[in-house]
């Protein structure tokens, strides 16, 4: 009862926001729902919603005073200043950009499974794992394997670097191995080694979009589906990255490679989308950078083949993309491929030098 009565205060809380948001001028993000927007002349003014907490930015200070007066009529609220904590999220200021981390999430996570005087690791999985084939004794209490590998699935937000490991882990939800649990600790190993690294956003920005993506064919041993993986950076700050298996099986590394490209294409299509919404055009031809020349000859080749009939839906949405301009392929050497470290676990020379050339880095690390 207590549960339902919060919900439904909560429902009334987000309508009655909606509408004074609105009644002052704003417009909800058709790109993203939580987002809204409000434009006068050169003045902007934005709001971002989860549930009860906002986040308010613009590019006018004074009418993001009024904006926050005219709130605290509407609503008892409390105005916390400069954003430092936002849902578990550390957000810190330098010259040199915006820094995002989550340590004393992280902390939090190794001194809850007892970790805390462990010795660390250094990389999250160990190469040539056998996680994804059925064999093992059970974990005897997956309720706390589900709980660790859900906390580690938030981490992911500032830590791009685990990803894969997290992906890996989460496909075991609901009859967990020993193995997995042994895993899973691995990674809260890790974490205990470098709680402090997060991405930075750089303010020395091009403001152009990028992506990398990669595919790690058959990767799966009991479904044969292969895994994709991929970055996108704005500039060299990383905004959004993802690992993710396959919907359905390929049939060749070219294919695996292909039906990255296109689940890449989409995003970075989304994210230029969003980026509109403040005020940032991107007239130039998004990079995508894929390792495979086969799949790229596919991407930029119009004729339809026999090869690719059957995923003729990706070669048209890419196809279509080159021709407007919008996309630009390009090929980049495998050791130079970011989005490596989201389709394999990587020893630690190449592990680390991907994480750094991601951006990711750790401002409590001593210098």
């Amino acid at each position: 009862m207590k549960k339902k009565l919060w919900w439904k205060k909560k429902l009334w809380l987000k309508n009655m926001l909606l509408k004074q948001l609105k009644g002052y001028g704003f417009i909800q993000n058709v790109s993203d729902y939580s987002l809204f927007t409000l434009t006068r002349g050169t003045m902007r003014l934005y709001v971002l919603i989860y549930v009860d907490d906002l986040l308010i930015g613009g590019n006018d200070p004074e009418a993001i005073i009024k904006f926050k007066g005219y709130l605290s009529q509407c609503f008892k609220m409390k105005d916390l200043g400069l954003v430092k904590y936002f849902l578990g999220i550390e957000v810190s200021r330098s010259p040199e950009g915006i820094y995002l981390s989550q340590r004393k999430y992280a902390m939090d996570i190794v001194k809850e499974c007892g970790l805390l005087g462990c010795q660390p690791v250094t990389t999250p999985m160990v190469q040539n794992h056998n996680l994804a084939k059925d064999e093992g004794d059970y974990y005897n209490d997956p309720l706390r394997y589900r709980r660790l590998v859900g906390r580690l699935v938030y981490l992911t937000h500032t830590r791009p670097e685990l990803s894969y490991a997290v992906h890996m882990l989460a496909q075991f939800m609901k009859n967990p191995r020993i193995k997995h649990w042994e895993a899973a600790v691995r990674v809260v190993r890790y974490l205990k080694g470098s709680p402090g690294q997060g991405i930075m956003l750089s303010s020395n920005n091009d403001l152009q979009i990028k992506a990398y993506c990669d595919s790690d064919y058959n990767a799966c041993p009991m479904t044969r589906r292969s895994l994709t993986g991929f970055m996108v950076l704005l500039g060299d700050s990383p905004i959004a990255w993802k690992t993710k298996k396959q919907d359905t099986v390929s049939f060749s590394s070219a294919e695996a490679e292909y039906r990255a490209m296109g689940f890449t294409t989409r995003e970075i299509k989304w994210n230029r989308e969003l980026l509109a919404c403040f005020g940032i055009s991107h007239p130039q031809a998004m990079h995508l950078f894929c390792d495979n020349k086969a799949a790229l000859h596919i991407a930029a080749n119009p004729v339809f083949h026999e090869r690719t009939k059957h995923i003729e839906r990706d070669c048209h949405f890419i196809r279509d993309e080159i021709i407007k301009g919008s996309l630009a392929t390009s090929h980049v050497r495998t050791n130079e491929q970011l989005a490596d470290i989201f389709t394999k676990a990587l020893g630690f020379p190449q592990f680390s030098y991907l994480r750094r050339k991601l951006g990711i880095r750790d401002l409590h690390a001593p210098t």
